[in-house]
């Protein structure tokens, strides 16, 4: 069944009163953008929980969706006004065919070549290199596809880390890749925690499907210590969790931190400072790893 996207472009304070209008006129749902994005006044924006903001965008592109025999202009009119916004404001409309939205999805992800010896391949892909150290992944509802520069970065630092038979702990393990990799990459064991059952859930049954021993539980008083510790998470969490990921980590033992920006660095450096002894710091796109040695 086709439907309807009303897009129209309006001020940053009016996102907000006329999304809740537009979804009160009848839209199934609102999506909102950059209106500059792809140009020189584009203004990429990085939020996290209880952060101030970093900034807005000057102009919003909002694009409502409605069933193929609304009112669009009816709605529209009706939003607007709810709104306070200028009656005269434009909006365009298109139909918006059905797809395969399975098929769509899937087609976001393609092998990732994340080092020399490192893919992460989606389960519905054949592996480019079935030599390589191939971890086969099922992107899903947690986080880590190999496609974010923090998970890459993690991967890299694992990769280049990793000695052979060491423990390591994942700490917000999402889809539990970390974890995954850490085995394929010769550690002994790997553990990963997350406060979402369905991350975990998700991490368990990408591990079967490497067919990797890794453990993943929802509580951090279930983790035992280990010789490497990896956290990619965000930086106020990070700052949070410093004493406990410090406990986490054996004497000698091996810290990295990401999901981190670079402006952030230096605070969240400040947090572990009493227990590491820090690297230089590793970047990618805006991102931040931090990696250092349990004193």
């Amino acid at each position: 069944m086709p439907w309807l996207s009303a897009s129209l472009t309006v001020a940053t304070d009016l996102v907000e009163p006329l999304s809740d209008a537009l979804m009160a006129a009848g839209a199934l749902s609102v999506d909102v953008s950059d209106a500059d994005a792809g140009t020189q006044w584009e203004r990429p924006i990085f939020d996290e929980p209880d952060a101030e903001r970093a900034g807005e965008w000057v102009r919003a592109r909002m694009s409502a969706l409605f069933g193929i025999d609304s009112d669009v202009a009816g709605s529209i009119a009706e939003a607007l006004a709810e709104a306070g916004a200028a009656p005269t404001t434009a909006y365009e409309v298109t139909r918006v065919e059905d797809e395969d939205w399975v098929r769509r999805t899937q087609a976001q992800f393609t092998p990732q070549h994340v080092t020399p010896r490192l893919w992460v391949v989606p389960t519905w892909h054949e592996p480019p290199d079935p030599q390589a150290l191939n971890i086969m992944l099922d992107p899903g509802l947690a986080f880590g596809t190999g496609t974010h520069p923090t998970t890459r970065l993690c991967l890299r630092w694992l990769d280049a880390s990793l000695r052979g038979g060491e423990s390591v702990v994942d700490f917000g393990c999402g889809s539990g890749i970390l974890a995954i990799a850490a085995i394929r990459l010769g550690a002994g064991s790997a553990s990963g925690v997350d406060i979402d059952p369905q991350a975990v859930t998700a991490a368990r049954r990408n591990a079967e499907q490497n067919a990797v021993p890794a453990e993943f539980v929802t509580a951090a008083e279930q983790l035992k210590p280990a010789q490497v510790v990896v956290a990619n998470i965000l930086a106020k969490p990070l700052i949070v969790l410093a004493p406990l990921l410090a406990e986490l980590t054996l004497a000698g033992g091996a810290l990295a931190l990401s999901g981190i920006l670079v402006e952030q660095a230096e605070e969240v450096r400040q947090a572990y400072a009493a227990w590491y002894d820090f690297e230089p710091a590793q970047d990618e796109a805006g991102w931040v790893l931090l990696s250092g040695v349990r004193r």
